[in-house]
């Protein structure tokens, strides 16, 4: 199977291959941001304090980036590691791998219910700092959060071992585990928040549920097919017992990703201080700036999918020293990428009336919401192209680059430029002031990409002329 995988890599057409291997991860990551979308849509929809509840969203939404940011972290460092034991025939380190990849499932499990029972009200409070979101928006983030993190083991192990599941080839069964997850909580959404079949109206309280047993229903699936399908692994107790210097390396691999993704919650957290700060309407931006969080994902998340398969391929070839098949993994990334990014706007420009009315919100919050999606969505072919990029560079070893484009996308030449053009804000007529910022802050971030991507072409492969066939 591997050796299969290999001429694969090296010989099938790099279009498609990449095709074949980014179809089903776009998908996947597609689903997963639609079924968010649905969550917010049944909320907003509740029949009192619908639009309170998207806010209180948008409150959560950070500690819940930064708990996938931990959870896909371990899981991309144990893929990783239970790939390069497996491929040198370590079969105890292999096992050692996958139980302390648990070992760390529950390890990370137990500080997010700590974090759910002492730190969710000081950290929702902290958003608040204007005085601009009322009480019972506090209250439902604060019930909302304290539900996810305590129950947080399902999305924790699900990234695990829908990691492992895809070191040993086996992803067509973690995409399925998914999926049933994804299914089971758009079912209970409507039955838990609105109180349908016998079961008591929860409002909020029932979205979380109904999210973190849809999570809980792909991890126990992922693990059955761990189970009964990876006979490459072996399960045993002992191998639970923790190994400093497996979980050193699992968390070598996985840290940069952590950090990457964590810098998506220092800027959604700093985000939600600044919009909520704004004179006269801080909460209807909180909700806006959430909501549109919850729809640029759908296409945001394609290019996540472009990228997580664009490091495999040219990763492989760069170990070949293929100049030829790098050249076109790049291209190809990069036009798939464009093309998304560029029917993704498209699509969202001409939606995105129809789009907004599919949520129930205040007559001001629907014509801030429009002008969000806009304006913002005008920056995707900048985000996607610079996500790409990241996906080039970690495949050539130049993790750091991948980190500063998170880094500027995210943080550096949002949070600053976003705080200047606050204080512009006056009111309701020229709040979409603030909108521009992810625009600037891509075209910025994009700039020092390229002349990045020129120093380390130039270092790590030299001329493009010097190409084997």
């Amino acid at each position: 199977m591997e050796k299969e995988q290999d001429s694969k890599m090296s010989k099938e057409p790099v279009g498609r291959l990449m095709l074949t291997m980014g179809l089903p991860i776009v998908l996947s990551m597609m689903l997963q941001a639609v079924y968010n979308i649905v969550d917010s849509a049944y909320l907003s929809n509740m029949w009192e304090a619908g639009e309170e509840a998207l806010t209180a969203l948008g409150l959560a939404f950070p500690i819940q980036l930064f708990m996938v940011a931990v959870a896909v972290g371990t899981g991309v460092g144990t893929n990783a590691l239970l790939a390069r034991s497996m491929e040198q025939g370590n079969q105890e380190k292999v096992n050692q791998t996958a139980g302390n990849a648990a070992f760390l499932g529950f390890v990370v499990s137990v500080i997010f219910i700590l974090v759910g029972i002492f730190g969710v009200p000081a950290y929702v409070n902290s958003q608040n700092a204007g005085g601009g979101i009322s009480e019972i928006v506090i209250q439902m983030a604060i019930d909302y959060l304290q539900i996810c993190c305590c129950l947080s083991f399902g999305i924790i192990f699900f990234s695990i071992y829908e990691k492992v599941l895809q070191s040993t080839g086996r992803s067509f069964y973690s995409t399925i585990a998914q999926i049933t997850g994804a299914v089971i909580n758009i079912v209970l959404d409507p039955i838990m928040i609105y109180g349908w079949l016998g079961c008591p109206e929860m409002g909020v309280k029932g979205a979380a549920y109904a999210t973190v047993i849809g999570q809980i229903a792909s991890a126990a699936l992922a693990f059955f097919f761990h189970i009964r399908l990876d006979s490459e692994i072996e399960n045993r107790i002992l191998y639970l017992k923790p190994s400093a210097s497996i979980i050193r390396e699992i968390y070598a691999i996985g840290l940069p990703a952590i950090i990457s993704q964590a810098l998506l919650t220092v800027m959604t957290y700093g985000l939600n201080i600044i919009l909520g700060k704004l004179p006269q309407v801080g909460e209807n931006a909180v909700t806006v700036y959430g909501l549109y969080c919850k729809i640029q994902q759908m296409i945001i998340f394609a290019a996540v999918g472009i990228r997580d398969t664009i490091t495999p391929v040219v990763s492989f070839n760069y170990g070949m020293g293929n100049k030829k098949r790098i050249r076109s993994g790049i291209r190809c990334g990069m036009i798939f990428t464009a093309v998304l990014m560029i029917a993704g706007t498209l699509l969202i420009e001409l939606v995105a009336v129809p789009l907004t009315e599919f949520f129930s919100l205040s007559d001001l919050s629907y014509t801030m919401c429009i002008d969000c999606i806009r304006i913002v969505s005008a920056a995707f072919i900048f985000a996607g192209i610079c996500i790409a990029f990241q996906g080039v560079f970690q495949a050539i070893e130049c993790g750091i680059e991948s980190l500063l484009i998170s880094l500027g996308r995210q943080v550096i030449f949002i949070l600053p430029v976003a705080w200047l053009l606050s204080r512009f804000i006056t009111g309701p007529e020229n709040v979409s002031i603030i909108w521009w910022t992810f625009i600037l802050g891509e075209i910025l971030t994009l700039l020092c990409t390229l002349v990045m991507y020129r120093r380390a072409i130039r270092k790590k492969i030299g001329k493009w002329e010097d190409t084997k066939s």
